[in-house]
């Protein structure tokens, strides 16, 4: 990459190629695009840059290209390992491109730009009574150029897949401006590599999404949830293997929490009330769909959930009986994340391990850390039916939070090199971004690390793409 300043006349061809609503230079305009949600990240830039089409953002591409300058690809800026956080050169913003290309049910798809809004992108699938099955806690400010760019994962995996599963084709800016057209609608087309992948779960290192051809399901007719309080997770593992076994498809999710991390949101959430009769060790919210109006799949959830408790399997279980309650349970998990800023500081992990790994991996992960530092606080919730779980530890309540953050590297070296022995990722659906970085080179294996080297050499030999995240330095290892 050019380490030379660039020139001012590309900066002034970037403004022209966007028109004035395009970019932004003031510090005080450019401020909430270099800071990361959390306040954990920082960065700097000199423009973030805006186009208003394709065209505009491959041209603008071209530009920063023959000038070496790097190129931070951003969407809706939610992310959580630092992935769309710059150090330099410019931001391409990509919240303008928000068209919904078309929407074919006949098909079962939907093209969409990068821009979209998750949410948007849902309430489009369901006028056309179809569903898009991507659902995460951000999805009413994140951007399906971002989702797709970090492979994002989300409550239906179980059924649906991660963000991967969920596409048939990609339109994708390169590194030297050109466009690529990979909107192929097609469930069938054995031409060659299948070249989508790449990109996805690349972060923008590669290039920039700008369109995608979105897969569309029908839509389920019924849904039922449960809460379910438990022993130890154990019997939340024994409980998903019924409940798995005696529905299979019709499961469309299974999560996970821990007594520390529900009950903080009892204690810190206005208006969440625990619907159980009890405390207990461990939970699960369990949601189940299918395509027919009637009352069988209820029938069949609450045949396993009373066979699981005549068998003390479970403790306790309450099923939803109108829109409102399953509403208010799913609201439970969803302010998990919030409600434990009420326990200050927090390091986080994001792993998966085989599902029939996941109660072993709460279990010890938890007994690691705790004989580390006496008085830590392990919120383990997530996502048990695909074996991700987002493993988060509070400070001490004695302790000084910085001096708590301060221990995260040791933390994560814990947690990491225990999930490594199950044959699981420190990265399940966050992504590496600039965060997880050195952990690439540490936990892959050391070719496939080098195959990764040489596909951003080959694509972006002159390395503006997002510098400095997911590709580890050779130093690193």
């Amino acid at each position: 990459m050019n380490d030379m300043s660039p020139p001012p006349a590309a900066y002034a061809a970037i403004k022209e190629t966007v028109g004035a609503n395009g970019w932004l230079d003031a510090a005080a305009d450019v401020e909430p695009f270099v800071t990361e949600t959390r306040g954990l990240w920082r960065g700097e830039c000199d423009m973030v840059v805006s186009p208003g089409s394709v065209e505009e953002l491959a041209h603008v591409v071209k530009i920063c290209a023959d000038a070496g300058i790097p190129i931070t690809p951003q969407s809706g800026n939610t992310g959580l390992v630092g992935g769309a956080i710059p150090h330099g050169g410019v931001i391409i913003n990509t919240r303008r491109l928000k068209q919904i290309r078309d929407v074919d049910p006949v098909n079962n798809t939907m093209t969409v730009d990068a821009g979209c809004i998750l949410a948007d992108i849902q309430a489009a699938a369901d006028e056309v009574d179809r569903l898009f099955p991507l659902s995460l806690a951000a999805e009413g400010s994140c951007c399906i150029g971002g989702n797709l760019s970090t492979n994002a994962g989300g409550i239906q995996v179980l059924r649906y897949g991660n963000a991967r599963d969920l596409v048939l084709g990609l339109e994708v800016v390169l590194a030297d401006g050109r466009i690529w057209n990979g909107l192929q609608r097609l469930r069938k087309n054995n031409t060659g590599y299948d070249l989508k992948h790449l990109f996805m779960g690349a972060e923008g290192t590669l290039g920039i999404i700008t369109g995608a051809v979105l897969k569309l399901f029908p839509k389920p007719r019924r849904k039922e949830t449960a809460l379910i309080g438990a022993a130890s997770v154990e019997a939340v593992q024994a409980l998903f293997s019924r409940v798995h076994a005696a529905m299979g498809d019709k499961l469309s999710a299974f999560e996970y929490a821990n007594q520390f991390s529900l009950g903080l949101v009892f204690k810190h959430i206005e208006g969440a009330t625990n619907p159980l009769e009890g405390v207990y060790p461990a939970y699960a919210l369990i949601e189940v769909s299918s395509l027919s109006d009637d009352d069988t799949t209820r029938d069949e959830l609450e045949a396993v959930l009373g066979q699981a408790l005549e068998d003390e399997v479970i403790i306790d279980a309450v099923v939803a009986q109108s829109e409102t309650q399953a509403k208010a349970l799913w609201n439970l998990r969803e302010h998990m994340p919030e409600a434990q800023k009420h326990a200050r500081a927090s390091i986080k992990h994001d792993v998966s391990v085989p599902v029939s790994k996941v109660a072993e991996f709460v279990r010890t992960a938890t007994k690691l850390v705790m004989d580390e530092m006496p008085g830590i606080r392990p919120s383990a919730f997530g996502h048990f039916g695909d074996g991700n779980i987002h493993f988060n530890l509070s400070q001490p309540e004695d302790m000084e939070p910085q001096a708590f953050l301060d221990q995260w590297d040791h933390f994560n070296d814990i947690v990491h090199d225990y999930v490594a022995t199950l044959n699981g990722s420190f990265s399940a659906e966050h992504g590496v971004g600039e965060l997880k970085r050195k952990d690439v080179a540490k936990y892959n294996d050391p070719v496939g690390v080098e195959l990764m080297r040489a596909v951003k050499q080959a694509i972006d030999p002159l390395g503006i793409m997002n510098p400095g995240k997911v590709i580890p330095e050779r130093s690193d290892g």
